[in-house]
């Protein structure tokens, strides 16, 4: 007869490693905003000369310029939202990438059996980090710029190192 505390429990596994990565954007809300005003202002003001020198279709070109502008920064901030779940515990390296849009996509795979491989260029740093697996591979931290790799390659695969020598846990 076991022991219902014999039983292995995955939750009370201890988490190797984790870490949320996002998109980095320099310019906030409050930015966006001071931006888009100096640039309707200037607009304004260049289509109104050429309003008043009787050029009417200029002014609305530079409407038009304001307007995709704004869309340009829409969807750049709509990106920002974009993210990725790495959580390594030592039976299971879990990477989840959540879209702009939420939709999130999940990939599991067994750290014993997981390389990481980073493409590196001599000028550049590391281009691209990827988990190798027996199912394929996952390109993780992609719009992430070279020295947050670097940092990303440098814990994960000390993790993934520390899960493939194994956990030691004390049993009371």
């Amino acid at each position: 007869m076991t022991d219902a505390s014999d039983r292995f429990d995955e939750s009370s596994e201890p988490t190797l490693y984790a870490a949320t990565l996002a998109p980095h954007r320099s310019l906030q809300r409050r930015g966006f905003l001071i931006v888009m005003a100096l640039v309707s202002a200037v607009s304004l003001v260049c289509g109104t000369a050429f309003l008043l020198m009787g050029a009417w279709p200029v002014f609305g070109v530079f409407g038009l310029d304001v307007l995709l502008l704004w869309i340009a920064f829409r969807l750049n901030f709509r990106d920002a939202q974009a993210r990725e779940e790495i959580t390594l515990t030592p039976s299971l390296l879990t990477v989840r990438k959540v879209a702009p849009s939420g939709a999130a996509r999940q990939t599991q795979m067994n750290p014993q059996w997981t390389r990481l491989h980073a493409d590196r260029h001599e000028e550049f740093g590391i281009l691209r980090v990827t988990l190798l697996a027996r199912g394929g591979a996952t390109e993780v931290g992609g719009f992430l710029y070279p020295q947050a790799k670097e940092e990303l390659v440098s814990g994960l695969s000390g993790a993934l190192a520390q899960a493939k020598r194994g956990v030691v846990r004390s049993h009371i």
